[in-house]
């Protein structure tokens, strides 16, 4: 497969510029937007991961980030769902109007608490977003949109990460979309342990490989 085509990118939202890396496959049939947890980024190592194994299986990456600079510096940024889930709509109207990825299947994959916007902003999006997966996410902060979400969703959760699977499959009991509950064994939070962020990722990839196509 020839490499990527990877672009640095500058994504006009209202008033300000989110900063993206993005990378599409020759042949790419769908785009994963990620959408990182709060006090992370773009730059965030284990959605790097991530993607770089998405994109082995022929489909294209966004990781951009959801706030500025200045933005980040105010804690309660970092919380606010609803800036966050309207970021993510913004981002995915920008694909839809360019060229190269106007016709692309496009999924998401929240973290943390990106999992929540992503999966409001899929609810929003209705047939327009083809897949969602979560990683360790804050799904409850989604509670009142998770039976408008018709998008495959798949929940990835650490069996160690006790609190947030307790969520997570609360959560899930109120997704009426096709849907999965992937439990990494033994894994914490941040999935830490050995081969356990590689388990998310064929997970995650195996997921939209087959909704984006």
């Amino acid at each position: 497969m020839s490499q990527p085509s990877e672009h640095l990118v500058s994504i006009p939202v209202n008033d300000v510029e989110l900063e993206g890396m993005i990378e599409i496959p020759d042949g790419a049939t769908g785009l994963v937007v990620f959408a990182h947890g709060s006090g992370s980024s773009r730059k965030s190592p284990r959605n790097n991961f991530v993607a770089e194994v998405i994109r082995e299986r022929g489909l294209g990456t966004l990781l951009f980030d959801l706030l500025t600079e200045a933005e980040d510096t105010d804690r309660d940024n970092r919380f606010d769902i609803q800036l966050l889930t309207t970021r993510l709509v913004a981002v995915t109207e920008w694909l839809r109007d360019r060229d190269d990825t106007a016709d692309l299947n496009v999924g998401y994959f929240g973290s943390s608490t990106g999992a929540a916007s992503a999966l409001r902003a899929a609810a929003r999006r209705g047939g327009d977003i083809d897949a969602v997966v979560s990683r360790g996410g804050r799904v409850d902060l989604a509670e009142e949109r998770l039976g408008e979400v018709g998008a495959p969703t798949l929940f990835i959760v650490g069996g160690d990460d006790t609190q947030v699977l307790e969520l997570n499959r609360e959560a899930y009991d109120q997704l009426s979309c096709e849907k999965e509950l992937h439990v990494v064994e033994g894994a914490g939070h941040l999935f830490e342990g050995e081969r356990e962020l590689e388990e998310v990722a064929d997970v995650a990839a195996d997921w939209f490989a087959e909704t984006l196509r």
